[in-house]
């Protein structure tokens, strides 16, 4: 058992949480984590409709008795989705937990805390988790430049972000971009987090909603098989290698606009991937931590053996090289 201000906090059992991802973080996935007594977030988006989000809240409460968290993921957009409409569902159905991500929350803050609901704001930079603080979130889960997704712009790895948003932060923060073991665990409660965030490796576990072939493909890939999409529009996002990835790069590096490439990285087609198993039929999320990634456990066995090899760590080769006593010289 390893405690944290996290876990006294936001009442999980471990310190480690399954933040939102669009097409995978469905009921199923997230009933598991919660089973494993780790915090799983439903994407809300990913449901098409606010409508259809209260359903998949109540098939997870038929899958599990304990918390589970719902990621709304704010983003400017032509056409932008009803989040006041989400917002609602998700107050409505009672969930207790939300993961915010993308734009600035505090539209949303008041509505969330007048009904008790604690929120978790995701970022990217220091500058912004202090921002996210200053608002009255509840966490933040900062993102290192290893992490699926979008990144953000100014390329800081966590082992640089994570020490240096502790430093400035006084509310739990977790760790995320780069972990999926025990070692990471140990890492980021050493680098001043209250636990880890994990996207990818909760893809490659039995429960995932997502085709075999992605699993498989999370498995054989090493930490190198990713690509950075998007710089030029100062949107980056780390999605895996693959025919489709290297060509929206190739393009935007030859000076195509954004409506080049707009059919290329349809939503659409990244779904694609997950439900045909097709790697090259669209884009598709994946952190450089995939080179960590050597099987596909049920979540239960996961968790389980992240926090009891993290014990191991920190009580055995942790305390051993702290308990060997110096021999003073003559």
């Amino acid at each position: 058992m390893i405690r944290t201000r996290f876990t006294e906090e936001f009442g999980v059992e471990h310190p480690v949480v399954q933040g939102g991802m669009q097409w995978v973080g469905r009921a199923p996935l997230v009933a598991a984590v919660a089973n494993a007594g780790a915090l799983g977030f439903i994407t809300a988006l990913t449901q098409p409709t606010p409508e259809d989000l209260t359903t998949e809240i109540a098939r997870c409460r038929e899958l599990t008795d304990r918390p589970f968290g719902v990621n709304l993921t704010i983003l400017p957009a032509i056409n932008p989705p009803p989040y006041a409409e989400y917002r609602q569902a998700i107050i409505d159905a009672g969930v207790p937990i939300v993961e915010t991500a993308g734009s600035n929350p505090a539209e949303h803050l008041a509505h969330f805390h007048a009904h008790g609901i604690k929120v978790i704001h995701k970022c990217t930079s220091v500058r912004h988790a202090v921002k996210a603080e200053s608002l009255g979130v509840d966490a933040v889960s900062i993102d290192g430049f290893e992490c699926a997704g979008h990144p953000g712009e100014d390329d800081i790895p966590g082992l640089v972000l994570i020490p240096a948003a502790a430093d400035r932060l006084t509310i739990p923060m977790i760790a995320s971009g780069g972990f999926a073991d025990a070692r990471g665990l140990v890492a980021a409660l050493a680098l001043g987090a209250d636990g880890i965030n994990m996207g990818t490796r909760f893809m490659a576990t039995v429960e995932s909603g997502i085709h075999d072939n992605v699993k498989q493909r999370l498995v054989e890939a090493g930490e190198r098989d990713t690509q950075l999409i998007f710089r030029q529009l100062r949107n980056t996002a780390r999605v895996a290698d693959n025919a489709v990835s290297r060509e929206v790069v190739a393009r935007l590096n030859g000076g195509a606009a954004f409506e080049e490439v707009r059919d290329l990285v349809a939503g659409a087609r990244g779904v694609g991937v997950y439900e045909t198993g097709d790697l090259d039929r669209g884009i598709w999320s994946a952190g450089m931590v995939q080179g960590l990634i050597r099987d596909i456990p049920t979540c239960a066995d996961l968790v389980s053996r992240i926090v009891g090899e993290a014990v191991e760590i920190i009580r055995g080769r942790l305390g051993d090289a702290v308990g060997a006593q110096p021999v003073a010289a003559g």
